[in-house]
């Protein structure tokens, strides 16, 4: 099965294409960036169709990270995703931005609980927690750094994500054992794939999944991009 992962929901457009069982996507394509993704993502995902060969017919299913992340990024990413899904006509699924970021941690198959921390601002942090069987103990949800910290016990946890530091700091205030895992804020769009492959897309649509309101207005977003 051949899959297209596209990822919005942070900062950067991301795309690959991947064979289910393969070592590596077929090609792949990641631009950093705070804005612009509108503009940015269908080109980038061009790229990435044409270098992988078999072009936009050879696609069994597409994946899109869902959120929590960027406001404008997401409604994009998930509107070229639909729109993708319906020209290509193939099943679209959504991935939770937590969970790709968490899985490369979990398959480590280390001792203790796996947490990720997206900053959220103003002292907040998009955050869940999961046990070292992939399990999810703490529900994805926005909150202070003080209580997403108070949710992980005493310990020890690997902690992944841009909000990873805000909550070791709080950790190294009060002793809990953390370790921050790849401090880089990214998110590896071929794990977008891997768990779009795995998730059923009748029960992990292609819908946002936001945990606060959002700062602008809908009138300020950009409007999605068209299919090809």
């Amino acid at each position: 099965m051949r899959i297209l992962a596209i990822d919005t929901a942070l900062s950067a457009a991301s795309a690959c294409v991947y064979e289910e069982g393969a070592e590596s996507p077929l090609s792949a394509d990641t631009m950093a960036m705070e804005r612009g993704h509108a503009e940015a993502l269908m080109p980038l995902i061009d790229r990435v169709i044409a270098h992988a060969g078999g072009g936009f017919a050879a696609l069994d299913r597409i994946a899109v990270t869902i959120g929590p992340g960027s406001f404008t990024g997401l409604r994009v990413g998930i509107a070229a995703a639909r729109a993708l899904g319906v020209a290509c006509k193939v099943p679209v699924t959504g991935v939770s931005t937590l969970t790709a970021l968490a899985a490369p941690v979990i398959i480590e198959q280390k001792p203790g609980l796996v947490a990720v921390a997206i900053d959220a601002r103003n002292g907040e942090v998009y955050f869940a927690a999961f046990a070292p069987d992939g399990r999810c103990v703490s529900a994805p949800r926005a909150l202070p750094a003080k209580e997403a910290l108070r949710s992980l016990g005493s310990g020890p946890v690997r902690i992944v994500g841009s909000g990873a530091a805000i909550v070791a700091a709080e950790a190294a205030a009060t002793g809990t054992e953390v370790e921050v895992i790849r401090p880089y804020p990214g998110l590896d769009v071929l794990w977008v794939a891997k768990l779009g492959l795995l998730a059923d897309p009748d029960h992990a649509p292609p819908r946002p999944l936001y945990l606060k309101a959002p700062s602008a207005s809908t009138a300020q977003v950009a409007s999605p991009p068209a299919p090809p």
